[in-house]
């Protein structure tokens, strides 16, 4: 009795926190387009994929911008982690949480931070990556 009592509530909570890993998965940040900081690119388009700067500053008579991003993964990647979770939350009857979760939690893209100096045009000149 107590065996199948043990089993019941392993299963209960197993099932109960079902899903958290294959969620955190979904809402990883998706993959910023980093080709917006070759160079000659407007300032215009770096604005619309990386957001707006933390810093903006005029030097020598040149914009620079300080951007702070998060590079996430691309939506392939995440459809992969999202159904490999699934997967094996299933044929590990939910105990695949207990790894998954904190590893999600972990992997969730890298923070990084970027100088981009742009001509009189508003045009990528140089770009500096301060932060990777």
């Amino acid at each position: 009795m107590k065996k199948f009592l043990l089993i019941g509530l392993l299963l209960a909570v197993s099932f109960s926190s079902s899903g958290c890993a294959v969620i955190l998965a979904a809402k990883q940040p998706g993959k910023v387009d980093e080709k917006v900081l070759n160079y000659g690119m407007p300032r215009d388009s770096v604005l619309a994929e990386l957001g707006a700067p933390i810093n903006t500053e005029t030097k020598e008579g040149k914009r620079v911008d300080i951007y702070q991003y998060e590079q996430g993964f691309s939506i392939g990647t995440k459809v992969f982690r999202c159904a490999f979770h699934a997967t094996a939350d299933f044929f590990t009857f939910f105990l695949w949480e207990l790894i998954a979760t904190p590893a999600e939690t972990m992997w969730s893209g890298e923070k990084k931070a970027t100088r981009v100096t742009y001509d009189a045009t508003d045009k990528v000149e140089t770009v500096l990556f301060l932060k990777k």
